[in-house]
């Protein structure tokens, strides 16, 4: 048997078929087909666990123990058997050892765009702690699409992931129901979930208003706008945030000011001296639309502007933008953590973790109203 060698042909489909002979001149002049020698006593495929033993003179038990680092092996066998598997080339199989634990070791992440920074920061920040916990990813994204979002997430439940990190859609996410009270972890990430009791890790939205608030009152503002987009938890959230602010500071929160959006601001006369705007793309399409009435550092009636989330290039355009940042790194390795913790067993109500923020001045709110608009 020392001297066989295992034909393979290659077939177009992907699949092989295999058999022996004696002859390994006749085998290579097959086209398509790979002459491939053999170890002595063996058929082929990968080396097991029994390989490993025989090599190293022990028993089966020794090479479990050394393979899964247990104790009650001498260091003279444990160098043998560790000698055998580096010969061989043996790898553990997880596949058989994760069935026993009822485990798969995988995660499954799913972005809204892997376009936007804040999602693949948060992607990162997960495969950190999943790499240091010997932990496999599935990813995918969804393009903002529910419908797209519920198949991702159904088909890697489907292939027995441990746990999901979801940056979510619009909609309701009851469809995550059943798996959730099946057993799979549940992480939302960036932002909240609807209608879905699950674990979630978000910025700290009515901090980030707080913070927003207090900055452009301390320059003057009393007549400080809500560039909000669409409705949803987290708008609601920083809404809710706003107009707490706005009390707090001893402000009149006007409710045609909590709904403003681009269209407004481009107008000859907005209605407010400042604006927070509640998300990049909405401190992006203010800024436009202000561009397009001449608003600048040298413009008569100026509005200042503070934007929630830091993005590219906001420290490096002509008229860098302030912000109220947050990590979103951070936010994704937080979201990992958690989500470990559920799978070890941790037992308890649904736990929302919020992250801080940090206001960034970069100029584009650190002004007073001009003394000579009327809405000073």
């Amino acid at each position: 048997m020392s001297n066989q060698v295992q034909i393979v042909n290659g077939n177009a489909d992907g699949t092989g078929v295999h058999g022996t002979g004696r002859d390994p001149d006749r085998g290579a002049a097959l086209a398509g087909r790979v002459a491939v020698p053999c170890d002595a006593g063996r058929t082929g495929g990968r080396p097991t666990m029994k390989d490993v033993a025989s090599k190293a003179g022990v028993a089966l038990k020794t090479v479990s123990r050394v393979v899964n680092k247990e104790p009650g092996v001498t260091p003279e066998t444990a160098g043998r058997v560790l000698g055998a598997i580096e010969e061989l080339g043996f790898r553990r199989n997880e596949s058989a050892r994760l069935l026993r634990t009822g485990r798969t070791a995988t995660l499954g992440f799913i972005a809204g765009s892997w376009a936007e920074p804040d999602d693949v920061a948060a992607y990162q920040g997960v495969e950190r702690i999943a790499r240091e916990q010997g932990f496999l990813m599935y990813s995918g994204s969804t393009d903002g699409d529910p419908a797209r979002e519920e198949g991702l997430a159904l088909a890697m439940c489907a292939r027995r992931v441990d746990g999901l990190v979801i940056i979510p859609a619009p909609g309701s996410h009851d469809y995550l129901v059943s798996e959730i009270e099946a057993g799979v972890a549940t992480v939302f990430v960036l932002h909240p979930p609807e209608l879905a009791r699950a674990d979630a890790v978000l910025p700290d939205v009515r901090g980030a208003a707080q913070a927003a608030i207090a900055h452009l009152a301390a320059h003057g503002h009393r007549r400080i706008g809500f560039v909000g987009g669409p409705v949803g938890e987290q708008r609601t959230a920083l809404r809710d945030g706003y107009v707490q602010a706005m009390a707090a500071a001893g402000l009149p929160a006007d409710p045609a000011w909590q709904a403003l959006d681009a269209a407004a601001l481009a107008g000859v006369g907005p209605p407010v001296t400042a604006v927070f705007c509640a998300s990049q793309a909405l401190t992006r399409a203010a800024l436009r639309a202000l561009a397009v009435r001449g608003d600048g550092p040298s413009a008569e009636r100026r509005v200042a502007v503070v934007g929630f989330g830091d993005f590219e290039l906001a420290g490096a355009v002509s008229s860098p933008v302030t912000v109220v940042s947050y990590d979103p790194v951070r936010i994704g390795y937080a979201a990992g953590e958690l989500l470990l913790r559920r799978l070890a067993g941790q037992q308890a109500p649904p736990r929302l973790v919020e992250v801080p923020v940090r206001l960034i001045a970069r100029g584009s709110a650190e002004f007073p109203p001009s003394s000579g608009s009327p809405l000073w």
